[in-house]
């Protein structure tokens, strides 16, 4: 699904013109971002907790030349899904 395909889907679903649906969408995902910087969770009830943990360094291999490399170590964003979300795409909910 594409970003205008969700605000259109939004829009029609919840009588908000498509205008006020992108500022909606918009808002979440810069909420989402700025709470993530600051914290390392942002729990969506229903959907699941987007987290931030960070990965060590590590050794890798570049896959054009097999060259070995050194991977920085870094924070990363991981979602975990809620029960809810899981049972429903299991269940075919």
């Amino acid at each position: 699904m594409t970003k205008a395909e969700l605000i259109t889907l939004i829009s029609q679903e919840t009588g908000l013109t498509k205008s006020n649906a992108q500022k909606a969408i918009s808002c979440l995902i810069a909420t989402v971002v700025k709470t993530l910087k600051k914290d390392t969770r942002f729990p969506l009830f229903g959907l699941g907790v987007f987290s931030v943990v960070k990965r060590p360094k590590r050794k890798g291999r570049n896959p054009r030349t097999g060259e070995p490399l050194t991977i920085k170590a870094h924070k990363a964003v991981r979602f975990k899904p809620a029960k809810q979300l899981k049972d429903s795409v299991n269940n075919g909910k």
